[in-house]
Order: C-alpha cells, then structure tokens, then sequence
C-alpha cells in the first residue's frame, strides 16, 4: 500500500536527518526491516517499495525546492528549520510528491494529513499539515487547481 509507503518515507527522511545516514543506507535498512514486517496486532504492514523510494529519493533530490515552498507557506516566524522534525520530514516527503510525481495534489494532501494523524492524535498538527501542503500545492502546481 502506498499509505504506508508515505509513513515509512516520513520515517526515514527524519531519521537520516537526525542520523546523517545516506538515502541508500536508510531505504534499504527500510526495506529489509520495515516492509512487510509483522507488527504486534498482527497487521501486516506491506510498504510499496518503490514509492517509498521515489519519494525519498525525490525529497532528498529537491529538498532546496521542497523547502522553500514549505517556507512560504509557514508563517514567517516558523521558517522550516523551527518546525518539528517529524513535519520537516512529511513536508519534504509530501513536497516530493507535489514537485516531481504524478501524485494528484489533492491525493497527496489527504494521503499526508493522514501520515501527520498517525504521529500526532490530537489532530491539531492534521489541520496545520492541511493548511501548509494545500499552500504548497497551489504553489508547486497550479493547473491542477485550474490555474
């Protein structure tokens, strides 16, 4: 499911930013140990691959672009590198989506509100999440809004 592929991707761009692991190492200690793995309820979570891949591949490629756009759409006082790690990481995956994949906006937008549900319950990043990538996504393509 390419759900759990945009988690794992979220995941693994936070975790090589606090690691400084390269994107090779990181997806593939992704896809050896995180694809198809089977968590205590007995789900079995069964990551797209190469979706993972593009995406982070794609958000480590266009990061300068991606965070820009995230810039613009934060309030001026939360510049990218002020926000929380975990949305740092979902706003350059989900802006990898937006820049440079056939990814639907609006697919994409609701895809990684969901990703920010999962890491924050309470839902007030969701809505934060929402309002930032629908900016970004009216930025980064326009004619899909009929612009």
């Amino acid at each position: 499911m390419k759900s759990a592929a945009r988690l794992y991707a979220v995941q693994a761009l936070f975790q090589m930013e606090s690691s400084g692991q390269t994107v090779q190492s990181v997806c593939r200690e992704f896809e050896t140990h995180r694809f198809g793995a089977t968590y205590d309820e007995g789900e079995f979570a069964e990551g797209h691959v190469d979706h993972f891949r593009e995406v982070v591949e794609k958000a480590v490629n266009w990061q300068a672009r991606i965070d820009q756009l995230t810039d613009r759409a934060l309030v001026a006082k939360w510049p990218i590198d002020r926000i929380d790690p975990v949305l740092r990481a979902l706003f350059r995956a989900a802006g990898a989506e937006l820049v440079d994949m056939a990814t639907p906006p609006k697919v994409a937008i609701t895809e990684y509100v969901d990703v920010a549900k999962a890491f924050f319950p309470d839902g007030k990043e969701a809505k934060f999440v929402n309002a930032v990538l629908d900016h970004m996504a009216h930025e980064a393509r326009p004619e899909a809004f009929g612009g």
